[in-house]
């Protein structure tokens, strides 16, 4: 919970809220004529984090693609999958699946840069939106294995109106999901919202011409991606897991940049303009703006009781912004673009739509990779 500290307005340095990006809508009332067609979900963690999601597949009759690395195995996820008798298809995730993908310019730049990452989240969801778009799969949920759905039923409803929208996000009831500077924003007394993220969100997997890159606040570049202004909403309901977003420093340091150019875009678009404007001169503004906001939070935090690891937090976002160049942030964002177009044409002549996941990974030489549970091999048999 924030201390209790004086209201704190940073808003020439900051924006708290991104909120007038989306629509807010209801759920229609009664059942729905649109259906999710699957969730897909990135997991590293120990299987048992995939239950709850099995369990919500199970219950509203979808399959479910497991996205396996690290403590996550495809063979342990389809045991746990033949346990509930969930429609589970599980792929470990390795080099050998990165390789079907494009090489971005945008990871050659980070790494040369010293800010490449070693999380295989964007590969994942990468790889979801391939395996989708290959499988005539319409209407997917991205949905990360800390996230708890109390209402599974409504996610029909919430499908349909990616008809009228690009992405809809599951609005977040549980534990505020938000960049360490942010969070620390929060405590001591600023105005902080929380935006729509790749966590929980459907999206057209036919329609989007958009990918993940591999940086902080990848779900933002990839709402950005099929043009601008955007359209968005959030609906329905999901809650994140707590976690401690101080607990480490390292965590503030690896978000740095992608939150340094996410909320610069996203500032862009809070005042009406176009992200064509960010250029060279822009990115030493919004630098100016983001190093003021956290040396701002290191001078007001005193009074707040989680003072001593925050301020960890917060010396160590501010030591690698100083490292961040105005250079890199523009050039970041021209490579992306470049990376959208190389995207959209591996789309195009590469990725074969054809009428099951089975056929998909079959035809593209993938399926060495994948476990089936039984009740996924009925249902697409």
């Amino acid at each position: 919970m924030p201390s209790q500290v004086s209201h704190v307005d940073a808003r020439e340095l900051h924006h708290g809220s991104h909120a007038d990006l989306l629509e807010e809508e209801s759920l229609p009332a009664g059942s729905s004529s649109v259906r999710l067609d699957a969730i897909i979900v990135p997991t590293a963690w120990p299987v048992d984090a995939l239950r709850h999601v099995m369990q919500i597949g199970k219950e509203i009759d979808v399959p479910v693609v497991a996205l396996c690395s690290r403590a996550a195995s495809a063979e342990q996820a389809r045991r746990l999958a033949d346990d509930e008798n969930a429609a589970v298809l599980a792929v470990d995730v390795d080099q050998s699946l990165a390789r079907r993908l494009p090489s971005f310019a945008t990871d050659r730049l980070l790494h040369r840069s010293g800010f490449g990452s070693v999380s295989d989240l964007s590969l994942k969801r990468n790889l979801g939106l391939v395996l989708a778009r290959g499988s005539s799969w319409r209407r997917v949920l991205f949905l990360d294995d800390d996230i708890h759905i109390d209402d599974p039923r409504h996610l029909h409803r919430v499908a349909g109106l990616t008809d009228r929208y690009r992405a809809v996000g599951l609005a977040n009831l549980g534990y505020e999901d938000n960049s360490v500077v942010c969070h620390a924003y929060r405590q001591i007394g600023g105005v902080q919202d929380t935006f729509i993220g790749g966590g929980a969100m459907i999206v057209d997997a036919a329609r989007t011409r958009s990918f993940y890159p591999n940086i902080y606040n990848e779900d933002w570049f990839f709402l950005l991606g099929d043009g601008v202004p955007f359209r968005a909403a959030r609906a329905g309901a999901m809650r994140q897991r707590p976690y401690d977003p101080f607990a480490n420093p390292a965590r503030a340091l690896g978000e740095e940049l992608g939150d340094t150019l996410a909320e610069g875009l996203f500032w862009l678009l809070d005042s009406g303009q176009n992200i064509d404007t960010a250029v060279s001169a822009f990115w030493g503004d919004a630098l100016y703006r983001r190093r003021q906001f956290i040396d701002l939070l290191l001078t007001t935090m005193k009074n707040v009781p989680e003072h001593d690891r925050m301020r960890r937090s917060l010396e160590a976002a501010r030591g690698r912004s100083a490292d961040i160049t105005h250079w890199l942030c523009s050039n970041f964002v021209e490579l992306w673009k470049a990376d959208l177009q190389k995207w959209q044409e591996f789309l195009d002549w590469k990725v074969p739509v054809t009428s099951n996941p089975e056929k998909f990974l079959n035809e593209i030489g993938m399926s060495h990779n994948v476990q089936l549970s039984e009740a996924c091999r009925s249902r697409f048999s």
